[in-house]
């Protein structure tokens, strides 16, 4: 594993300009690197959490709460597709801040490279931007990408995610391989080939075992397809009880290391939690699985992933039958 000590500016081979006043803009087969502020790698005193964001429009609290964790030290952008534009809206949010720099990797070439990795490990915070899940894990999977995120979040860095990023922060994730499925295809076939699903892709704490994240939750209609996530995940057998932490846009959950955490933005979070098998998951049949326990938290609220319990919130079940979704609530509201 490369030395935290060894400087940036050292390992970065070819300068190809400034994109935007302020950059350093450099790169090397397969990656892109764009940085503002100190160019010198800094050291400092971080604090671990997991930040789940649901799309749409960034949650300023939950940048500047994982800039709080990173004490102020080197705050990384990780991502596969689109360019810098996080890097001058953490560093108004955050303007203590070493550095705030993006990644961009963007094939297994350059997941490969040393370099990559260890501009990753110099994070005090790190960030996986949005895109497509299907493209982190066919670059990054089994890289030495991979790795350094999970040293990070051993070493107590902040990790977080948004959008196809949040996707893949917990033990399973739908890596959209084939491509997104939706919640009326879902329900209609629980081995739908569209259905992938990662486990074990990134381990960011024993506290997200057993667990799916979603996002743009209620805007895309994305209940029936996480119930069917879940489903398979217990009818494979690789969990014997699955989760789910989904997410409205313009929202996020804030982790802490107990499992605490608070919703910030303008949405609601869910967490689902099966009750036992499905009755029907089987091949080209249409889904049954009933009473699903759902809590959906709205913005200022809490929920413990420890004890799976919030203080206050709003509790329902849904139930899939015959690939028909239903829910306890007042009007049978879904969401």
């Amino acid at each position: 594993m490369p030395s935290r000590s060894l400087s940036i500016a050292l390992l970065l081979t070819v300068a190809a300009g400034a994109a935007q006043a302020g950059e350093l803009v450099t790169k090397g087969e397969g990656w892109l690197y764009w940085r503002r502020g100190n160019t010198a790698d800094v050291q400092t005193a971080t604090q671990p959490g997991v930040l789940f964001e649901g799309g749409g429009t960034d949650v300023n609290a939950a940048y500047r709460w994982m800039c709080a964790k990173s004490g102020n030290g080197d705050f990384l952008v990780i991502r596969a597709s689109g360019d810098a534009d996080y890097n001058p809206y953490i560093q108004r949010l955050c303007p203590a801040e070493n550095s705030v720099a993006t990644l961009k990797i963007i094939n297994r070439r350059g997941g490969l490279d040393p370099a990559v990795q260890a501009i990753i490990l110099q994070a005090e915070a790190l960030f996986i931007a949005g895109g497509n899940q299907a493209n982190y894990v066919n670059f990054w999977q089994n890289t030495p990408v991979q790795g350094a995120i999970n040293a990070l979040a051993a070493r107590g860095v902040p990790v977080g995610g948004t959008s196809a990023g949040n996707a893949i922060l917990a033990q399973f994730a739908f890596s959209a391989l084939i491509n997104t499925i939706y919640s009326k295809q879902a329900l209609a076939d629980c081995f739908d080939r569209r259905i992938t699903i990662d486990n074990g892709f990134l381990n960011l704490s024993p506290l997200l075992a057993g667990i799916i994240t979603d996002d743009h939750f209620a805007p895309r209609h994305r209940m029936g397809r996480l119930v069917t996530f879940l489903a398979r995940i217990v009818e494979s057998g690789e969990a014997h009880q699955a989760s789910g932490i989904a997410l409205n846009e313009n929202t996020a959950f804030l982790m802490e290391p107990d499992g605490q955490g608070q919703v910030v933005g303008s949405g609601a979070a869910y967490f689902l939690r099966t009750p036992g098998p499905p009755e029907v998951c089987a091949p080209a049949t249409p889904v049954t699985y009933t009473g699903i326990p759902v809590f959906r938290v709205a913005p200022g609220g809490t929920f413990d992933l420890a004890s799976w319990t919030g203080p206050k919130g709003t509790a329902y079940t849904v139930s899939a039958t015959a690939g028909v979704l239903t829910s306890t609530q007042k009007g049978g509201k879904i969401y």
